[in-house]
């Protein structure tokens, strides 16, 4: 693939050696026309001279220097952890499906990007164009007429024994012109600059939505190389997507509903489908969000059912529907599969297109383009070889140690050139015994492009992962891609499994071509656009997530607010435990537990350190880590309905509590700063969902669960704290730190002059409807989020039961409940919060038992059963 004449690099400076100019002189690629005969360099090609495209970028390179550079890395570790990108890793091992999953983990992206000129590009979008359109023929066929394996250009065995092919998919086709709506292709190059698939991703192709949050990182730390350099944008592509996605509903669809379907928030690629919801503009749902009925797929929401059109499917195709496809699945949508076959939705990519695949369809490819399109394959693949071919089994034999062994049935990969000369042996037997099953494919070469470390500027292997979608007549190309840069350990292909991604910026210098911009709606000049009902988006699921998003929030602000009020008693009477007031200390550290439901303090420990343990003891069910992790939780699972800041607030808690868990056990000044961290954001989180948040059913669900969670809160409280007496000094020192913890004392000092009595202090906290942190308050809030709901009768049974709470609240004098008995016990008090106790945790239930439906799983054996459906 030829281009432009390489640029010349500039005369070195005086002085000492640049930092580019060191990289480039690593392995003697800075003297042109040496090259290094194992890998191609991206920024100076085979010559030595750079590239079209990288002048830019090796100036800036150069002008921040090595600690700029690393500078550099920690600035966009710290705009991904912002905004919560994340990548939940898979199981290496395949562990046993029962574990546990696993937690998500940073995404990685290195600041530099990959720079593709504008020729390699040209060349590389009409390469993958045609490939999208050569896998959508055989797709078509695949599933319609068969005549690719009827005519012998498809071995059977590669088709039909692959468990992605999925005989139930038969004869389901998607409006247009196209089967394959999305396809992504891993490219590499080799060593002489050309470009080489590493395979196809049909199933349910994931990156995108990455590609696009690493563009917005990488374009806020380097601003000014991102405006001169100017990269073709790649908001244009989800406008495209979008468009698509409405020319293939069915017919019948005015106005058509898209949703993403996703696995949930334990998913590979969970942020990737967040991501992808977002810029679609569409509702990312779970399986318990949809239903079929009457042959239709709906979506669940308040009260009503929305019909949905298109599902833009990320979960695996042979899960989608337990009832045609895979009965143990929890993930699909019961009768998916028929409504598809019905033409009454429709589901991209299509059921069983996952079968393209198979690896073993590689070395078909080819002799397929000259057939089916009557062209040469414009992308060769790194060479693969089918042992179901006698000549590919020969060769493959012959150089086993030197190649990747890859399933053709969807098994792991196998590395031959780690294996023992006794192994090695042993899969030639295997080979010989099952050859249908296995390809042998080269070790894929990857070119290296220089990323920034803690080091320095230093070489990376990388690859790119590039995308289209079917639009029209033909395919869109994302003008862009989703870098990727390998660490050692090989994997499928060859190819190492993915460290660090690289955002690839398509230099162009010719003006954008009409045909590029099909389909992108820049203003919509229709009538004008009726809203989606806000109860449209309302599923149960939704719902509950939000209603517990709230309750962690307040759960975890609550109690940092009580830790840090212990924590201030602790150390006021540390070193004088003679002190009239010290008695305060035990009683708010047994509050502590009793509110928290932790262990007791023990005490024979240091409570300082076990106050630290409650901050950063994600394992102990209660404390402020457990807390913040359901938070984190209910947050993934609701992604779209949340703005961007949200994630910069969490990741601010998060680093607090990193700070803290790096400082010495015994620094109590650490641990004050960073309980301080944690409650402020907290507080602008509550002020995200106060000031930035539409009233939809979403929200009252948050606020409803932030109220119910105060005032059991509230509750708890003041029962671990001043249902018995103890000395007048201790008894005042309470009331204050109960203040403190409820961030009353204000108030209350200025109301009541300052003069500590534990019935005004009951007043305030319980009856006081205008304190908006007391009971009463929260009970009269919590009656008006549920009669805001679209759904709402004002009669329900949660509202009846919050009214009668009320009325308990409106009946009770506060001084009644400071009558001390002769035991020390106020048992009036005692009987009231734990009557409160009993009424607060039968709302809660109450709400649930109404708003959020949980589907019964199918039965995996025996009699389908659609228990649990609702009628």
């Amino acid at each position: 693939m030829t281009g432009p004449a390489n640029l010349p690099l500039p005369p070195p400076p005086a002085g000492p050696t640049s930092v580019v100019e060191a990289y480039l002189g690593r392995s003697g690629m800075f003297t042109p026309g040496v090259e290094d005969p194992r890998r191609y360099d991206e920024m100076t090609g085979r010559d030595g001279a750079l590239l079209p495209g990288w002048a830019e970028l090796a100036a800036e390179i150069d002008a921040v220097g090595e600690v700029g550079l690393a500078a550099l890395a920690g600035q966009v570790d710290r705009l991904l952890e912002d905004d919560g990108v994340t990548y939940t890793p898979v199981d290496p091992t395949g562990g046993p499906a029962d574990s546990a999953p696993a937690g998500p983990e940073r995404w990685r992206l290195d600041p530099l990007p990959l720079v593709v000129g504008d020729s390699d590009w040209t060349g590389l979008e009409a390469g993958l164009i045609q490939r999208s359109t050569l896998l959508d023929a055989m797709l078509t066929d695949l599933y319609g007429p068969g005549k690719l394996v009827e005519n012998g250009l498809l071995p059977a065995e590669l088709v039909y024994q692959y468990p992605d092919y999925l005989r139930p998919a038969h004869g389901i086709t998607i409006p247009g012109a196209h089967q394959l709506f999305f396809h992504a292709l891993d490219v590499c190059r080799d060593v002489t600059g050309e470009f080489l698939a590493l395979g196809d991703r049909t199933q349910a192709p994931s990156g995108a939505g990455y590609a696009m949050a690493d563009r917005r990182a990488v374009s806020k730390v380097l601003p000014g190389l991102f405006r001169r350099a100017a990269p073709r944008g790649l908001s244009a592509f989800f406008h495209t997507m979008r468009s698509a996605l409405a020319s293939v509903a069915p017919s019948e669809a005015e106005d058509p509903r898209v949703v993403v379907l996703t696995p949930g928030t334990h998913s590979e690629t969970a942020f990737d489908q967040a991501m992808l919801a977002s810029l679609l503009g569409v509702p990312l749902v779970e399986s318990a969000d949809l239903t079929i009925r009457r042959g239709r797929l709906w979506m669940l929401s308040m009260g009503r059912f929305e019909p949905v059109d298109v599902v833009v499917r990320r979960v695996d195709a042979a899960w989608s529907d337990p009832l045609d496809l895979r009965p143990d699945s929890r993930l699909g949508v019961v009768g998916l599969a028929e409504a598809c076959r019905r033409g009454t939705v429709t589901v991209v990519n299509t059921l069983g297109s996952g079968v393209l695949e198979n690896p073993g369809l590689i070395p078909f490819l080819p002799k397929l383009a000259r057939t089916v399109l009557g062209e040469s394959l414009k992308i060769e693949a790194v060479p693969t070889f089918w042992c179901g071919d006698d000549a590919g089994r020969s060769h493959v034999l012959a150089n086993l140690d030197r190649m990747v062994l890859r399933s053709t049935t969807r098994g792991r990969s196998k590395f031959p050139a780690m294996m023992s000369r006794g192994e090695l042996e042993s899969w030639r037997a295997r080979i010989e015994a099952e050859p249908t099953a296995w390809v042998g494919q080269d070790v894929a070469p990857f070119s290296e492009a220089p990323m920034a470390t803690a080091d320095g500027l230093t070489a990376g292997q990388v690859s790119m992962r590039l995308f289209t979608v079917a639009h029209g007549s033909g395919y869109v190309a994302m003008p862009g891609s989703l870098g990727r840069v390998q660490d050692g350990e090989l994997t499928s292909a060859g190819r190492g499994r993915t460290s660090v991604a690289k955002d690839v910026w398509v230099r162009s210098t010719r003006i954008e071509a009409p045909d590029r911009r099909e389909g992108r709606v820049w203003l919509y000049e229709g009538p004008l656009v009726a809203p989606k009902p806000v109860e449209s988006t309302a599923s149960p699921r939704v719902l509950e997530d939000m209603f517990w998003l709230g309750r962690y929030a307040e759960r975890t602000e609550d109690l940092v607010r009580l830790l840090t009020a212990a924590r201030y008693r602790v150390d006021d009477f540390r070193f004088r435990p003679e002190h009239l007031g010290a008695g305060c200390v035990p009683v708010l550290l047994s509050a502590v537990s009793s509110v928290s439901g932790t262990r007791a303090f023990a005490a024979e420990e240091d409570p300082t350190r076990r106050i630290r343990d409650l901050m950063l003891d994600a394992g102990e069910n209660g404390s402020v880590a457990q807390s913040l992790a359901g938070l984190r939780e209910a947050a993934r699972s609701v992604r779209d309905q949340l703005s961007g800041d949200t994630w910069m607030v969490l990741a601010a808690t998060d680093r607090a509590l990193g700070e803290l868990a790096d400082a010495p056990p015994d620094a109590g000044v650490v641990l004050a700063s960073k309980q301080s961290d944690v409650l402020s954001g907290m507080l602008a989180l509550s002020g995200l969902i106060s000031e930035n948040m539409i009233r939809d059913p979403g929200w009252y669900f948050l606020d409803l669960g932030r109220r119910i969670e105060r005032a059991q809160q509230v509750v708890a409280l003041l029962r671990a704290t001043l249902t018995r007496s103890h000395s007048s000094a201790t008894d005042s020192l309470v009331v204050e730190s109960v203040l403190a913890a409820s961030e009353s004392g204000v108030t209350y000092r200025r109301r009541y002059r300052g003069r500590i009595q534990v019935a005004t202090m009951l007043e305030l906290l319980l009856l006081d409807v205008g304190n908006p942190r007391s009971l009463a308050y929260q009970v009269a809030a919590a009656r008006a989020d549920l009669r805001a709901l679209p759904d709402s009768s004002g009669t329900s049974r949660p509202v009846r039961k919050l009214e009668e709470v009320d009325a308990t609240l409106r009946r009770t004098r506060p001084e009644d409940l400071d009558v001390i008995d002769d035991d020390g016990a106020r048992r009036e008090l005692l009987a009231l919060l734990e009557g409160l106790h009993d009424a607060l945790r039968g709302i809660a239930d109450s709400i649930a038992a109404q708003h959020f439906w949980h589907p019964s799983p199918m039965q995996a054996v025996g009699v389908v059963t659609l228990e649990g459906m609702p009628g």
